[in-house]
């Protein structure tokens, strides 16, 4: 008998996986302590997050306990994303400096790269990317490789050669389908209060109507407004982006399972890129001299994803890219430089 169970815990070990797509989404700097705990006790009535006027959204979010105030703010995230599969918290960043883009290339290259990569400043990824590696591994052609991003920088983060994947970021025009190509029109319309950033709905829209038409293998979705509203000390905003961004998970999770490529065989991962700050002095704020920015948090959901919840296990950033190797079929190992291992939520 207990050669039986040994040669099944071995056989289980050795399956190979049944995900064949990946959809990985990060919503920027989006904090542990909302998705854990929802609206903020120690922020959602103070004149200077922006809250004078919020009442009614208050006490739409407001509850007595923590996942109760959790459910509230995404319910769709709570209720069947954590319940059919995975989320962790204790998620840390490796990368010395907890600002956007060294937090996006760990993510995309499974380590830190603090020589090259110090700041946000728009320099090509000096390492090729998980997307890049994984499409050369699986002979998938760039448009089977996408990335869309409200934020510019992706232009830079995405690829270390330039045309390597399909990349839509920022204020970009394409054409590569009649509804992309409108809503290319339409966001020159709908210009935001941020430099270099469009507004995430267009990204999101341009994504689904991606996935559904072109069918893409690995898509990455890269929103931005959770960290642009908070920057701004918007913590009304920043909560009504937060809300926004869960039925976009829900819409996006329910385009996956309604289509007979991707139900069955795709694992959504859903992550930030840095934390924040937790007092009312620095919560807006984030950065190597902020406490608290090095913590961030994972979620996963598919078929090779145990439906385990909330889940103790530790885990680095970098460890991202491992994992969607991992979930592919594909030896991470091979991925020269990679300092993270896969993620195993049992």
């Amino acid at each position: 008998m207990r050669r039986f169970a040994f040669l099944l815990a071995v056989c289980s070990l050795l399956a190979a996986p049944k995900t064949k797509n990946i959809v990985l989404v990060t919503a920027d700097g989006l904090r542990w302590q909302e998705l854990f705990n929802g609206i903020d006790p120690l922020l959602m009535s103070q004149e200077s997050t922006g809250m004078k006027k919020a009442q009614a959204l208050r006490d739409k979010l407001w509850r007595e306990t923590a996942a109760e105030r959790r459910a509230a703010l995404m319910p769709f995230f709570w209720k069947q994303l954590a319940a059919q599969g995975v989320v962790l918290r204790n998620i840390q960043v490796s990368n010395a400096y907890r600002v956007s883009y060294p937090g996006y290339s760990e993510i995309l290259t499974g380590r830190s790269q603090d020589e090259a990569i110090r700041d946000n400043t728009e320099i090509q990824n000096p390492t090729e990317t998980v997307l890049e590696f994984a499409g050369r591994k699986l002979g998938l052609q760039p448009r089977q490789v996408a990335l869309f991003g409200s934020w510019n920088t992706f232009n830079f983060i995405g690829a270390r050669r330039p045309g390597s994947i399909f990349i839509n970021a920022g204020f970009q025009d394409s054409d590569v389908t009649p509804r992309i190509a409108e809503l290319s029109r339409i966001q020159q319309q709908m210009l935001t209060p941020w430099d270099g950033a469009r507004h995430d709905y267009i990204t999101v829209e341009m994504t689904l109507d991606y996935l559904r038409v072109v069918k893409p293998r690995l898509l990455y979705l890269a929103l931005d407004e959770t960290d642009d509203w908070a920057h701004d000390k918007r913590y009304d905003q920043v909560l009504r982006s937060i809300v926004w961004f869960d039925r976009c998970l829900e819409t996006l999770w329910k385009t996956i399972e309604s289509s007979p490529e991707y139900r069955d065989s795709t694992t959504l991962i859903v992550t930030a890129d840095h934390g924040r700050g937790g007092t009312l002095e620095d919560w807006h704020g984030h950065g190597r001299r902020v406490a608290g920015a090095e913590k961030i948090w994972f979620a996963m959901i598919g078929p090779d994803t145990p439906p385990t919840g909330e889940s103790p296990l530790d885990a680095w950033q970098r460890d991202i890219a491992p994992t969607i190797l991992e979930l592919l079929g594909l030896d991470y190992r091979q991925y020269e430089g990679v300092k993270g291992k896969p993620i195993r939520p049992r």
